[in-house]
């Protein structure tokens, strides 16, 4: 899984790193033009960013998570790394959140900006329900990954504390905007942010402003 690390100090590995995943259509590249990396070198943040080029491929076959964790998650927590957070677009989000699904442990956050979250039949259910909080987890005819999720989401409400920080960004009028504002409501709002516009970056990069802006990162670079 190729990927690029952009360090934040040209000397020595920051304490932190983010691993940030694209959209579907999306490459490493398009976050260095959309100046999702001059942003986390503006804020002085000390994190480092690894861009993965996580795309589609990995996610038709299955193995997204599992190269995620054998091929970028272990090998920086054997560099070094303190601090691991998993940020993504879209599909991104989509993949980081089936990771923290499976190994919660290996990471201590997330932010996931836009995310896909399957298909609408099984939110629009959960909403019916009286949202995350009242739904019993069922759906028949539900698919199995998205019910299995949507079932580990629910533990935003139940069990929070068993779960890393799951930060939230959207844009108002996102084609997805539905199935965020369920999963928002289970959220604290201070880990909630909307903005407005649609599936598209200049939201995303204005919700990954205000992420680093957040206070959920270390809040400078150590002299």
């Amino acid at each position: 899984m190729h990927s690029q690390l952009e360090s934040v100090h040209p000397d020595h590995r920051a304490d932190t790193l983010i691993v940030l995943l694209p959209g579907a259509y999306d490459a490493p590249k398009d976050f260095v033009e959309q100046g999702f990396v001059t942003a986390l070198r503006e804020e002085s943040l000390p994190a480092d960013l690894l861009l993965v080029d996580a795309h589609t491929g990995y996610y038709t076959a299955q193995q997204i998570v599992e190269r995620l964790r054998s091929e970028v998650i272990a090998p920086a927590r054997a560099q070094g790394y303190a601090r691991i957070w998993l940020a993504g677009i879209s599909l991104g989000g989509y993949g980081s959140l089936l990771f923290a699904r499976e190994h919660a442990k290996m990471i201590d956050g997330l932010f996931v900006m836009a995310p896909f979250l399957g298909r609408r039949d099984l939110p629009a259910a959960i909403q019916r329900a009286g949202g995350l909080a009242a739904w019993d987890g069922q759906l028949p005819d539900a698919d199995t990954h998205d019910l299995e999720l949507w079932r580990w989401l629910r533990g935003y409400v139940s069990s929070p504390e068993e779960r890393p920080p799951l930060y939230l960004g959207y844009g108002d009028t996102d084609r997805f905007a539905f199935s965020h504002r369920l999963l928002a409501a289970a959220l604290p709002p201070e880990r909630v942010f909307v903005t407005p516009g649609g599936h598209e970056w200049a939201p995303w990069l204005r919700l990954w402003l205000r992420f680093l802006g957040s206070g959920s990162l270390p809040a400078h670079i150590p002299l």
